[in-house]
């Protein structure tokens, strides 16, 4: 049976919703992250492949990365709608946004919650350097593109309720996490009503608040 190692505050609440909306049976290990430096605990960095969030273990195979535990369990416990399949309707913007995923939208969040902790975390003297540099960084290179991004999805949830098409797909539960940092930081705005209700129609689901009630906190992302 497959393993979650399931960090809190972290990437692997995907991995935890996906499990439950696949309604498959799966093993649960939780760890919490140490109070102070918000790291992950020794033990989890000893289970994972790179020390990450998300890990996966299947007897003695370990697997990181989100996208590659996606596909992993959907290989295994295979779903026409969590993953269309080649031909069908929504295909193309399926593969799109699954990728953009984690591609493009979760490394912008990334950058710019390394730059809050850092702004948060450096002594005031070096907040007078370091804070006009990192907001130089964010408004000429994070918010361009986020901007973009935004108004793509915006275009495309016009024309259908989910990111893969009529149903939750799989793009739509790795959209979730860099979505929520989104709407935490203000990049989501009320400028862009199709993806906030969006984003309510996946919080909504059963699934998720099954996930959200085993995870133990009302959002996956880490407050800063």
């Amino acid at each position: 049976m497959v393993t979650l190692h399931h960090l809190e505050y972290s990437q692997s609440f995907r991995i935890l919703w996906l499990l439950e909306e696949l309604g498959v049976d799966y093993e649960l290990k939780l760890y919490r992250r140490d109070p102070q430096t918000k790291l992950a605990p020794a033990d989890y960095k000893a289970v994972s492949p790179l020390g990450t969030a998300p890990v996966i273990t299947d007897g003695e195979f370990a697997l990181a990365e989100t996208a590659a535990i996606f596909d992993y369990l959907l290989d295994r416990y295979p779903s026409e709608t969590l993953r269309p399949a080649p031909g069908s309707p929504g295909r193309d913007s399926y593969l799109f946004w699954f990728h953009a995923a984690q591609g493009s939208v979760m490394p912008l969040m990334l950058m710019d919650g390394v730059f809050h902790i850092l702004q948060a975390r450096v002594p005031s003297l070096f907040n007078l350097v370091l804070t006009p540099v990192l907001n130089k960084a964010t408004d000429g290179f994070i918010r361009p593109r986020m901007v973009r991004l935004l108004a793509l999805a915006e275009e495309d949830l016009a024309a259908q309720e989910w990111f893969g098409g009529s149903v939750l797909s799989g793009a739509d539960i790795l959209l979730s996490y860099p979505m929520e940092s989104a709407s935490k930081r203000s990049y989501l705005t009320d400028g862009h009503p199709n993806t906030r209700a969006w984003l309510e129609r996946i919080q909504a689901r059963p699934a998720f608040r099954k996930a959200q009630e085993i995870d133990g906190h009302e959002s996956m992302v880490l407050p800063l």
